[in-house]
């Protein structure tokens, strides 16, 4: 359990520009779950080598937090330090065919503007509510694609020991929604290799993947893909099948318009999404002895993360497509699409 004394110490440290209880539940896309203890938002490099500084000798448990697409935070709150991203890592740099791209630009926005600038390799995205920094520690993807399949470089800060790397992305050693980024390291900048396109040919690209999403998915307050598809398997297909559309727990909901979407009520709870969640695993599982997995971080909930951080991750809005362009393709990446 986090003291009040290392918190004390820790706002110290930061002088003073640190927010007590700050909002937490209503950064996510669930709009439910309560609030961190201390909040800190980092303009710069510097800034978040010094949150790795002021932690030190410290027991407090660290999220970082980019567009909150990705999280479940437990109505008791966070007891911890949550570190969020300025403005300063939201830019976009275009020369050639190569982008650089800010930690936490906004997927959606990078992949409109690349296409926009005439070249393609990145319309999936618009499909992604999540960060780039994200997208590149979790290698998001959809539409037959995914991060790694145009990233030739990332930057990144490690809050456990202040160190700023700047790697090729083979060093991800990267595979399916998975990289070997740990939780302490927080991704500052992607660089994209693209290839040259028609404006106009990714903008109507971009525009199916939006028709689509808005025919056969949810809107309102979720996090996208609950669970995670198993080989050969659609997550959502699993859960439909076993009767649980519309199946409700308190404030929350398994959409009736796709099985592996939550739905949070206005003002509901964020324990009540846990324990639908937790519902649905465990009918599945008596049913068809598969173990899903999450895709959505709980957070401040008794089996969060053991070692003192957490950290976000993108979220799955870019799972279960047709026509064989979904996140069930599990190829190595380089694999082609």
């Amino acid at each position: 359990m986090t003291s009040a004394l290392d918190l004390i110490t820790l706002e110290s440290r930061l002088g003073g520009r640190t927010e007590r209880d700050a909002p937490l539940g209503s950064r996510t896309t669930y709009r439910v779950g309560g609030t961190a203890a201390l909040a800190y938002e980092a303009a710069n490099e510097t800034a978040l080598v010094e949150v790795a500084r002021a932690l030190e000798g410290l027991d407090v448990p660290v999220l970082v937090v980019g567009n909150g697409s990705n999280l479940l935070v437990a109505d008791a709150g966070f007891a911890g330090l949550v570190v969020t991203l300025g403005h300063g890592f939201a830019g976009l740099a275009v020369k050639g065919t190569e982008v650089r791209a800010g930690g936490v630009l906004a997927l959606p926005t990078l992949a409109r503007r690349t296409a926009a600038a005439g070249l393609t390799g990145l319309e999936w995205a618009v499909g992604v509510p999540g960060s780039v920094g994200g997208a590149v520690r979790m290698n998001a993807g959809g539409h037959g694609s995914d991060t790694v399949a145009t990233l030739v470089r990332y930057r990144s800060v490690d809050l456990a020991t202040g160190i700023v790397v700047d790697f090729p992305s083979a060093h991800l050693a990267a595979s399916y929604r998975h990289t070997s980024l740990s939780a302490t390291e927080v991704v500052v900048e992607a660089t994209h290799q693209l290839a040259p396109g028609d404006p106009e040919v990714g903008k109507a690209s971009i525009d199916e993947i939006v028709r689509w999403r808005r025919a056969n998915q949810p809107g309102g307050s979720n996090a996208g893909s609950v669970f995670t598809n198993p080989p050969d398997e659609s997550a959502g297909r699993l859960i439909d099948a076993s009767g649980l559309k519309g199946l409700r727990i308190g404030s929350a909901e398994v959409s009736s318009k796709h099985a592996n979407f939550i739905q949070a009520d206005k003002g509901g709870s964020a324990d009540d999404v846990r324990r639908l969640i937790d519902a649905v695993h465990r009918k599945v599982l008596a049913d068809t002895g598969i173990d899903l997995s999450t895709e959505v971080r709980m957070i401040g909930f008794a089996d969060e993360e053991p070692d003192g951080f957490a950290d976000e991750e993108p979220d799955g809005f870019a799972d279960e497509e047709p026509d064989g362009c979904n996140g069930e393709d599990r190829r190595e990446p380089g694999a082609g699409t």
